[in-house]
């Protein structure tokens, strides 16, 4: 499994964490659970293939991370969304977001724009393509006020 995949992985599971309310611990329990996951593989490629020990630990500390700061990480979106209300935002656009400044703050071996960009090509397969440049405009603009970057 490759970086991409298993952010892919943590960009659904991040959508599950923003739509439901789910506790970050129990859905990498219900997810990661052999069976279960195998059956979601026949349904959606991206879970095709069990993450191997240093993808799960990278996506085990995603989830884990993104749910302990979920309000906080919710704040930014708003703050950077000029003009939006964040209801109004999309749950799989916050979702992408969620996860890019995740990975922004809390994950210094990985470059801000490698987050971004692997950000907006997310964006690209889940979103309309009006959505992109508003994606990663907030990303850039969270990026210059909070890192002053």
């Amino acid at each position: 499994m490759t970086r991409k995949i298993a952010r892919e992985i943590v960009l659904k599971l991040c959508f599950e964490i923003t739509v439901s309310g789910k506790d970050a611990s129990d859905i990498m329990t219900d997810v990661f659970d052999r069976e279960y996951y195998e059956s979601l593989g026949a349904e959606d490629e991206s879970f095709a293939e069990y993450p191997d020990g240093r993808q799960m630990e990278y996506i085990d500390r995603m989830i884990r991370g993104i749910g302990e700061h979920n309000a906080e990480l919710d704040g930014y979106v708003e703050k950077y969304a000029v003009g939006w209300q964040f209801h109004r935002i999309s749950r799989m656009a916050v979702a992408v977001m969620k996860t890019a400044m995740y990975e922004i703050l809390y994950m210094p071996d990985i470059p801000d724009k490698v987050s971004v960009n692997e950000a907006v090509e997310l964006a690209k397969k889940y979103e309309e393509p009006e959505t992109l440049p508003f994606i990663n405009g907030v990303l850039g603009s969270f990026i210059r006020g909070e890192l002053n970057r």
